[in-house]
């Protein structure tokens, strides 16, 4: 069996994990549809769509998710409708899902009792197919959305193998939620006799990236989009590449201020130990490979933990020094900040993998450039960090953010559906009591 990344190292990676059961075969209750464009589908009609139902039929995979939620987190249940597993034509094999080994695998859900909507996203991490299942496609069903979702068309610690160029492995996530969006309309005509009065783009890390960037580039796909602490890149940084390396070399020394100067502030210092041991390292080498391959020559991703010093070591990392040719690879896929539908971004005060400083308060100033305040609404999540699987370790530090992506997405549908304008965008503070895992409110609206 292929291993995964162990650890909730999850966000940006990939937990390990048993593959699920083939599917079951279509039952004959399923209304027939058709993904355009899908080289392989299986369809299935459930009693249930969320994950109380598919743990036990077989239809999703629960270390897909892994991590990714608090252990007190409730979700919704008892949604009938039909699935649709498939992929859509690649190359690449690292989607070992069903023992399908195929990337670009999609899932779509349409619950019986549908509200006209559908939610599309692509998985935070290099994670599989139904890696947003706890975390939104529970949510959105129980809603009455119907929901789609991609691996982005590569997946694990290597996706870098992917494409003939720097760069190719990240582009194709952007063309393949796109892809999927095209497909999921389609399907949702079929099955409902009528286009979605309003398609949402929502995702986390890696996802919410490709939440800005559909919104920047694909405007008539979608009405708006919620960005859950979205990567950010841009060709003359901030980036992974520019925070990182620092970081590397500043925490084992003991260097608070290179720390602080990197963009990670003091009040993370004590989630630092495990960022080193799981995040800053693997996450540096993988990226740093796809967009800069030349720099440790036939090596592969690097040489785990080296030395500063040590010949072609990804802790001496300069992104300002290397040939144009690296920022030309990551302009390809970088953000502008000209969103052209409405957006609302939620991020941790406490990030320790994206330091907020160095990606999403830079994004907002991004779009505030661009002039698209009036599209924008961003909540600083204080306690919030990269993945809510940490806050039962901090209890009394943390707080987990998946309630408060749930309020930016109800805050959404009534901004893109009835007018009413979300809160200011504000720093949201942590309360003292209460259910933190199930509740969190952004603010009043104006």
């Amino acid at each position: 069996m292929p291993r995964r990344l162990l650890g909730p190292a999850a966000a940006l990676l990939i937990a390990a994990a048993a593959l699920p059961a083939a599917l079951p075969a279509s039952a004959d209750a399923c209304a027939p549809v058709t993904v355009p464009g899908a080289q392989h589908q299986v369809t299935a009609c459930l009693d249930d769509l969320t994950t109380k139902g598919t743990l036990l039929s077989g239809h999703t995979d629960q270390a897909d998710w892994a991590g990714l939620s608090s252990a007190g987190a409730v979700n919704p249940g008892g949604v009938p409708g039909t699935q649709v597993d498939g992929y859509f034509p690649d190359t690449s094999t690292g989607d070992t899902n069903h023992g399908w080994n195929h990337d670009s695998q999609f899932v779509i859900r349409l619950p019986e009792r549908w509200n006209g909507g559908l939610v599309v996203t692509g998985t935070p991490g290099n994670r599989e197919t139904y890696a947003g299942d706890f975390t939104i496609s529970d949510w959105a069903l129980a809603r009455g959305y119907a929901y789609a979702a991609t691996d982005k068309g590569n997946t694990g610690a290597a996706f870098y193998r992917d494409g003939a160029r720097p760069g190719d492995a990240v582009a194709e996530w952007n063309h393949r939620v796109s892809q999927l969006a095209v497909a999921a309309k389609a399907v949702v005509r079929q099955r409902y006799g009528t286009a979605p009065r309003r398609t949402i783009a929502a995702g986390q890390s890696n996802g919410g990236y490709l939440v800005r960037w559909q919104l920047e580039n694909r405007p008539d796909l979608f009405d708006g989009g919620v960005d859950w602490e979205g990567v950010l890149w841009t060709p003359d940084g901030p980036n992974l590449l520019t925070f990182l390396p620092p970081a590397l070399r500043a925490y084992p020394k003991g260097d608070a201020a290179g720390m602080a100067a990197a963009g990670f502030s003091p009040e993370t210092a004590f989630l630092w130990p495990f960022h080193y041991q799981y995040y800053w390292d693997l996450t540096q080498r993988v990226y740093r490979e796809e967009f800069d391959p030349s720099f440790d020559g036939d090596a592969e991703a690097g040489t785990p933990f080296c030395a500063t010093g040590t010949p072609a070591c990804d802790t001496d990392y300069d992104y300002t020094g290397r040939p144009a040719a690296v920022r030309q690879a990551v302009a390809r896929v970088s953000l502008t900040g000209k969103i052209k539908r409405p957006l609302i971004t939620v991020h941790g005060t406490l990030d320790t993998l994206l330091p907020i400083a160095r990606t999403s308060d830079v994004y907002a100033d991004m779009v505030g450039d661009r002039h698209r305040d009036r599209l924008f609404r961003y909540y600083r999540i204080d306690g919030g960090t990269h993945v809510d699987g940490l806050y039962p370790s901090y209890p009394d530090r943390l707080r987990p953010l998946l309630p408060c992506f749930r309020s930016a997405f109800t805050a959404l549908e009534a901004w893109i559906g009835a007018g009413t304008p979300p809160p200011p965008s504000a720093t949201v503070p942590r309360p003292a009591t209460g259910d933190l895992e199930n509740t969190c409110s952004l603010g009043a609206t104006p």
